[in-house]
């Protein structure tokens, strides 16, 4: 019985161990989702507007303006630009990403898939890895952006995508990220990054979209195009940083609930163990001295 009593007192011992780890990881995810919380939430107003008047400019353009990172073509080839976490412990939060991202490749580039044109770009330690390991075409350069994350060091991935397209070494972008909505819930999307989707002009947005571009259309456009799709990108990754806090301190507050769960079981176990064993150790007492007395 001693054994038994042994056994649950470290056991014991562990989960509360491991309770105070994930108290303390709630608590850091907890202050650092405060902080990417704020970027993201100053952000997206801004990104947002930009995006919806990249696409107006798009739409309203007439005459031969050359806009290579707006050129529809048949799709050959494809890039899938993966935004997940360095870390784990932040409960289905990778999974769900890279689940979304087979299911991507698998309902819109199934065929570019078979041919071997689908190649990830992950933003991530937890992407690379798995899409490394399961014998995708990766592309390894941008995986550690998390560990400096600024950016400048986005526009560089962006850039990437971006010249790629032009030089039409890829025909589509896509970008797989979760959307922040708070601390409880994330969305995971899988949004189109190029060629940059045009407005078309109704009567509806029709007013929206009538600009008067000074300089030139083409100018304006060659300058601004690449400016609003490194915004779009860093929107994504700052959607995704507070998004792997968010999951984090949710998925460590669950884990810290079920330890406390854990431990009152424990605890019970060890009560009914220690009580049997002094019965045990009384009715010994007992007997011996009845044994004596006889």
């Amino acid at each position: 019985m001693s054994g038994a009593l042994k056994e649950v007192r470290n056991r014991i011992k562990s989960v509360q161990s491991t309770q105070q780890i994930t108290k303390a990881m709630k608590m850091v995810s907890a202050a650092k989702l405060r902080r990417a919380q704020d970027a993201i939430t100053q952000m997206r107003p801004y990104a947002v507007k930009l995006q919806e008047m990249l696409s107006n400019i798009v739409g309203s353009v007439e005459g031969n303006i050359s806009m290579d990172l707006a050129t529809e073509r048949p799709i050959e080839n494809v890039l899938i630009i993966v935004i997940t976490s360095d870390r784990g412990l932040c409960g289905g939060y990778n999974s769900n990403l890279i689940k979304l991202t087979k299911q991507t490749i698998l309902n819109k580039y199934a065929t570019q898939q078979a041919n071997g044109n689908v190649q990830i770009l992950p933003i991530g330690k937890k992407g690379y890895e798995h899409f490394t390991k399961n014998g995708f075409k990766v592309i390894n350069n941008y995986w550690d952006l998390f560990a400096k994350l600024s950016f400048e060091n986005v526009q560089a991935a962006a850039k990437y995508a971006m010249d790629a397209f032009a030089n039409k070494t890829f025909d589509a972008v896509e970008v797989v990220y979760s959307e922040f909505k708070n601390a409880a819930s994330q969305v995971y999307i899988a949004e189109h990054f190029l060629p940059v989707k045009k407005v078309e002009n109704t009567s509806d947005n029709k007013q929206k979209s009538d600009f008067i571009f000074e300089p030139s259309q083409e100018i304006l456009i060659a300058e601004l195009m690449p400016k609003i799709l490194n915004t779009q990108l860093y929107k994504a990754i700052l959607d995704a940083n507070a998004s792997e806090h968010g999951a984090r301190m949710t998925a460590m507050d669950k884990a810290s609930d079920n330890a406390n769960e854990l431990l009152k079981s424990l605890k019970i176990s060890y009560n009914r163990a220690r009580q049997a064993a002094i019965t045990t150790e009384l009715t010994e007492i007992v007997s011996g001295a009845a044994a004596l007395q006889g």
